[in-house]
């Protein structure tokens, strides 16, 4: 039969409530019940002790100071305020255990993840931001006192509401925000098995999801720094600093995205589809092509599995010398590498790159004039690039306004030379247009200036 809208909803078993028509129909019963439904009596056991402390701390309040009980009031007080303190701990920690249950049975009751001694601090959906596609993905995270479970939902949620993909350790884990323009309100979670970029739906629920992973990451490291002030001593701590110095294989890397690089960034040549694909290397992250990460090393945070490695890491993890032959290092002029160049530059953005020089498409490069190289500005396919796809010596060079009267648009000239660049906002066009001025009239860095570049 189903529920009326007029029905109220109860809590309580049907066979709590089967007995109230006879109440009603019975004087006798309803005398002898005190006019009070079985739910009213039941709740009785919970509230005698509450009441007796209650009663008890208005008796003692109104005994004479010279009262021959008082003394025995108040320990009869302070046993029932303890037996209280005791009755609310046990309710608070049955409603816990009842909660993560239910947490535990969206999880599917996995053997490695029900423990009832977790605590669960936060629970919510996220978006993923992922190093192949261009789009975020819609991710899940429940965060406990000890682990991170990353989560995807099933589309089918029978049993198990959700699969976990990623179980990563507080102890050793590292939150930090991200600045990506392309991903705002982003930021990142590095453990030791695995490292994500996470991006939430407002600047405030990034930050509360940062601050809940910092609290669950010192709460953990204030236990842990007790347990080895008790067990090591002063020489162990310092030991353990020199330890986490170097973290290369101890723990996952943040994976460098596809999009962002155009070339592999150790030998700087350019990916194509067939014969140059893009891989990771499971060590640093980097982006490289095949014959980069032709090497196999075991990193300790994958249970010193052998992993994919490019050379640099295959060389530092194993201390194995590949020869020169090999290693085929060579660089030029425009090898100077966009992320280094982005970190320690006067001024760096996307720039739509127009003219015949460029291409028909008006391809956007990632235009950098870098602090050591004031005088210069390179141009990469992508920011991640470790090579400049054209380098213009700025020296010399007039900057005026374009031929296509956008207002957005400037270019370089000299002697018949044309490079034409359009920014995204007039904004940045006007600070691109004062930074060229100043390099093509010969000023560095550490000379007096009119005006700040910076955002």
């Amino acid at each position: 039969m189903s529920r009326t809208s007029s029905e109220p909803l109860s809590c309580w078993p049907p066979g709590l409530t089967s007995h109230h028509p006879s109440r009603r129909s019975s004087p006798a019963f309803s005398e002898a019940s005190g006019s009070l439904t079985l739910q009213h009596h039941m709740l009785e056991p919970v509230q005698r002790i509450p009441r007796y402390e209650l009663l008890l701390k208005e008796y003692v309040q109104k005994l004479p100071a010279q009262a021959p009980d008082l003394a025995d009031a108040q320990k009869a007080l302070n046993m029932i305020f303890s037996a209280a303190q005791h009755s609310n701990a046990a309710i608070t920690e049955m409603e816990r255990l009842q909660e993560l249950w239910e947490v535990y049975q969206r999880l599917g009751l996995e053997d490695d993840i029900v423990d009832p001694s977790n605590t669960l601090l936060r629970e919510g959906p996220v978006l993923k931001i992922s190093f192949r596609r261009n789009g975020p993905m819609e991710r899940y995270l429940f965060l406990f006192n000890n682990m991170l479970l990353y989560c995807v939902p099933r589309v089918i949620q029978v049993g198990a509401h959700f699969q976990v993909r990623t179980r990563i350790d507080v102890a050793g884990m590292k939150v930090r925000e991200l600045t990506d323009a392309e991903f705002p309100h982003s930021f990142l979670v590095s453990g030791k098995q695995r490292t994500l970029e996470l991006q939430a739906r407002s600047q405030e629920e990034m930050i509360s999801w940062m601050q809940a992973c910092q609290a669950a990451i010192d709460q953990i490291e204030k236990r842990n720094e007790t347990f080895k002030a008790a067990a090591q001593g002063p020489e162990g701590d310092a030991q353990e600093q020199e330890l986490q110095s170097e973290e290369l294989g101890l723990r996952a890397p943040q994976w460098i995205r596809d999009k962002m690089v155009t070339m592999c960034m150790r030998c700087q040549e350019p990916f194509n589809a067939l014969t140059r694909r893009r891989h990771h290397c499971r060590a640093c992250g980097y982006v490289v092509c095949g014959r980069c990460s032709d090497y196999r090393a075991e990193l300790k945070y994958d249970d010193n599995r052998p992993n994919r490695v490019c050379f640099d890491c295959y060389t530092f993890l194993t201390g194995n010398v590949i020869p020169e032959d090999k290693e085929d290092k060579r660089r030029g002029i425009l090898e100077k590498g966009s992320v280094m160049g982005s970190e320690q530059s006067l001024m760096c953005s996307f720039l739509q790159l127009l003219g015949d020089k460029w291409g028909k498409s008006g391809p956007r490069g990632w235009c950098v004039i870098p602090r050591d190289d004031p005088l210069v500005l390179y141009v990469y396919a992508a920011p991640q690039d470790m090579r400049a796809h054209a380098s213009i010596p700025l020296l010399g060079y007039q900057v005026t306004a374009g031929p296509q009267g956008d207002p957005r648009v400037f270019q370089l000239q000299q002697s018949g030379q044309f490079y034409i660049f359009k920014a995204e906002t007039e904004e940045l066009k006007g600070r691109w247009v004062k930074a060229m001025e100043r390099a093509a009239s010969g000023w560095s860095p550490g000379e007096p200036s009119d005006g700040d570049l910076s955002d």
